[in-house]
């Protein structure tokens, strides 16, 4: 099949306007490359697309020579799915314009965008909308299985703010999906991520935020641990929408702002992100403050794009990673038992464990609005992240987020997060969209890609039944 591409990849060339790259092309190994340096994969083919009409020629190749596809974007997935062996890479890197409008209040973003560009453009004009923590991670697979971050709790899911999408689907088709064009495809996109096409363009709703925000960076000593946790559990359960925290474990930054001696050490942190009066951020601080005396504090006023980019360098491209997520309904005290258990054991300085809050603007779009997969009932929505110098540490620090997942099984909602997920089977997929989900979700499957051809992902199975396609999960 390889040779076959290789025989055929110079009409792909004719077609496109941008790049198509083929082992041995001298800058195909730096186009291969992936942020998670765990992966490493060689695709047969990797379409370089510029615009919505190279993504068509490129679908169009894969499904003649009966190629797998991957889609790329930012290339940020912890599991690798933006690359696959002997198949095609649609990269959507070249297509990262964002175009604002700050009169309308939106933002026109190519596929291949990273957060860093929209939240950079829309910051230019006081606005921004709920995007990731992260400015290195691609918009388009952020915002296909959900999307959340320091504006979730006022403004909602990424989801919740994309007005319309281009798609090109499995037919090479580019259509237009919104509330009245293709809406079930507009629908099936805000959630249940890149089964349905490959979305060249995003049309989000900004809201005024910025430039300038309250923060704060609040650190506790494992052995305050226990008390911590019970601290922010009743914290953020009467926060105001313009106030967001996360909170986890971490080791302190190497910064001027952190004390020497607790530089890279092991413990609990609070981010702590004002977007509303001075005063309402001034209060949590406080509260945490006369709550559980900390180890150090950071609080200051700074710019949106700084608390924006924070964690950027500690999730710089070439580490070795691993992620496990799920939902908690709340942080019991057999939760937080878990978390303080099992969180010192980490290898490697770079691995976290961080969750959100999730309640506010998150719970008020009805849950059968998008095909968002997790609950829309409050909870805390948790990552457990190895972030590894190499393999070695990677093993000792995968077996570790491994073990605080299934410690805390008893305790997670079924439905849960498809941007978490990595090592899923169909039934893990069924049971994170409700049977009903997954049944409407099929069936739009059938209509756009009846063939699975954008199957590298948390797959929905074409026209299969909720119930058949978990029991081939369960059985596999």
């Amino acid at each position: 099949m390889t040779q076959t591409v290789g025989d055929r990849v110079d009409a792909l060339r004719a077609a496109m306007s941008g790049k198509v790259l083929a082992p041995g092309d001298g800058d195909y190994d730096d186009a291969r490359r992936l942020w998670n340096a765990a992966i490493d994969l060689h695709p047969a083919v990797i379409a370089r697309c510029a615009s919505a009409s190279d993504v068509a020629a490129a679908v169009g190749f894969t499904v003649a020579e009966g190629l797998p596809v991957a889609v790329r974007g930012g290339a940020h997935g912890v599991s690798g799915k933006a690359s696959v062996d002997n198949g095609m890479m649609i990269d959507l890197s070249p297509m990262n314009s964002v175009v604002v409008d700050a009169e309308a209040r939106r933002a026109h973003v190519g596929g291949g965008a990273l957060l860093g560009d929209l939240m950079g453009a829309a910051q230019e004009h006081g606005l921004a909308t709920s995007v990731g923590m992260v400015g290195h991670t691609g918009v388009g697979g952020l915002t296909l299985g959900g999307g959340m971050g320091w504006l979730t709790r006022k403004h909602g899911l990424s989801i919740d703010n994309v007005v319309s999408a281009e798609v090109v689907t499995a037919d090479s088709r580019i259509l237009r999906a919104s509330a009245d064009e293709n809406p079930d495809l507009y629908w099936a996109i805000r959630g249940a991520g890149g089964n349905f096409g490959v979305v060249t363009e995003f049309e989000f709703a900004l809201h005024p935020a910025g430039p300038m925000i309250q923060a704060g960076l609040m650190f506790w000593s494992l052995d305050q641990g226990k008390d911590y946790f019970r601290l922010a559990r009743e914290i953020c359960a009467t926060l105001p929408p313009e106030i967001n925290i996360i909170v986890g474990g971490i080791s302190a930054p190497m910064a001027p702002f952190v004390p020497p001696e607790h530089q890279g050490q092991p413990g609990y942190v609070a981010v702590i992100a004002g977007f509303g009066p001075p005063e309402q951020h001034e209060d949590v601080v406080r509260r945490f403050r006369e709550g559980l005396t900390p180890l150090w504090e950071f609080v200051d006023v700074m710019p949106f794009m700084a608390l924006q980019t924070m964690l950027d360098e500690d999730n710089a491209w070439g580490q070795y990673d691993y992620e496990k997520g799920g939902v908690l309904d709340e942080l019991t005290d057999e939760v937080i038992d878990v978390f303080t258990d099992h969180f010192p054991r980490k290898q490697s300085p770079g691995s976290v464990v961080l969750m959100y809050r999730l309640d506010g603007a998150f719970c008020d779009v009805p849950d059968d609005a998008t095909a968002f997969a997790g609950t829309r009932e409050a909870c805390y929505n948790f990552f457990t992240v190895a972030v590894c110098p190499n393999m070695e540490v990677l093993e000792a620090d995968r077996a570790w987020a491994r073990g605080i997942h299934s410690a805390l099984k008893p305790h997670l909602v079924a439905r849960t997060y498809i941007n978490a997920l990595g090592e899923e089977d169909d039934a893990d997929v069924v049971a994170t969209f409700g049977a009903e989900k997954y049944a409407r979700l099929s069936t739009i499957k059938a209509k756009y890609d009846p063939d699975n051809v954008f199957r590298r992902n948390a797959n929905i199975k074409p026209g299969v039944p909720a119930q058949r396609a978990g029991q081939e999960g369960a059985e596999s």
